[in-house]
Order: structure tokens, then C-alpha cells, then sequence
């Protein structure tokens, strides 16, 4: 069974499908993308379920070699929380929202993405929403970060078992 990661923000229009896209791309290209799988969703995605993400976040991505023409926003369901092995948020936030829907048996799965990227002196994904595209190129430079730490902290969970 592979590894499964969910990634959140608030609307999953914009930080979440970037990073679901960054590491899908990321951890196909290590060979890894069998062992993991990756979703995203939005603590408020009801606001925007069945939408693609962002025109400004699909452009942004395919320009840096990331497709997510496929993605659809949708909700954190509470069957989340038993999918996932590890349910990473984008910002402190909506990692409270998560703590209030999560099972406390659970919530030693949630976390937020950019601890994975050690040395930046931040620990939150800016919303780009209200924003340009640079807010979007800078969403998808901290993705890359986060998410080369991730596979590589995945990595050394598989090599030491």
C-alpha cells in the first residue's frame, strides 16, 4: 500500500493543489511515485468543490513543469483522517480548523508542510489569493522545498524499516 499524504489550505484552489502537484511530480521523478500517493484538500473547500484550481495557480505551475488541469477542489472529510497517513496543512489556521474535526487518536498525522523545509525562518505557505502571480511563483518555490524535504525524511522512513 502505498504512503499516502494529504495536503491542505483553506479553499484548495491555490497552496494545496501546488503542493499535491509539486510532489506528485517530484516523487514520480525520484521513482517513488508508486510507494506514495497524494491528494489535497481545503478546510473551506466547499466554498469551491468541483472547481479547478486558480487560473493564476494553473498558469504559474504549468510555466515551472506542473500540471493540475486534473485537480477539482474539494473538502477535508472526516474519512481523511484515517486515509491519510500524513495530512500536511499550509498554514496555522486551518491546522486549527483540522485540530477541532480531527479524532485525537489521529492528530499525530497533522503537521505543517514547510517544517519539512529546515532553514527558511517561516512555517507557513503565504495565501496568494488577494495577490499577483509572483505570490503564486513563491507558493510553488516553497513547495519545491518542503517537498524535497519530505521525500527525502519518506525515503529514510523506508530505507530504515
Amino acid at each position: 500500500m502505498p504512503y499516502r499524504v494529504l495536503f491542505v489550505c483553506m479553499g484548495n484552489i491555490c497552496r494545496s493543489p501546488i503542493a499535491e502537484a509539486v510532489a506528485r511530480t517530484l516523487a514520480q521523478q525520484q521513482g517513488l511515485g508508486r510507494a506514495l500517493d497524494f491528494d489535497s484538500a481545503g478546510t473551506h473547500g466547499h466554498y469551491h468543490a468541483g472547481e479547478a484550481p486558480d487560473p493564476r495557480a494553473r498558469r504559474v505551475a504549468a510555466r515551472r513543469g506542473y500540471d493540475l488541469s486534473r485537480l477539482r477542489a474539494r473538502a477535508v472529510i472526516d474519512a481523511d483522517f484515517e486515509r491519510f497517513d500524513r495530512i500536511l496543512v499550509m498554514d496555522e489556521s486551518n491546522l486549527a480548523a483540522l485540530r477541532r474535526q480531527c479524532p485525537a487518536a489521529n492528530r499525530g498525522k497533522l503537521g505543517l508542510f514547510l517544517n519539512y523545509a529546515t532553514g527558511l525562518g517561516i512555517s507557513e505557505v503565504p495565501d496568494p489569493y488577494y495577490g499577483a502571480e509572483s505570490g503564486f511563483e513563491r507558493v510553488i518555490d516553497l513547495c519545491e522545498l518542503a517537498v524535497r524535504g519530505l521525500l527525502a525524511d519518506l525515503a529514510g522512513r523506508r530505507d530504515g524499516c
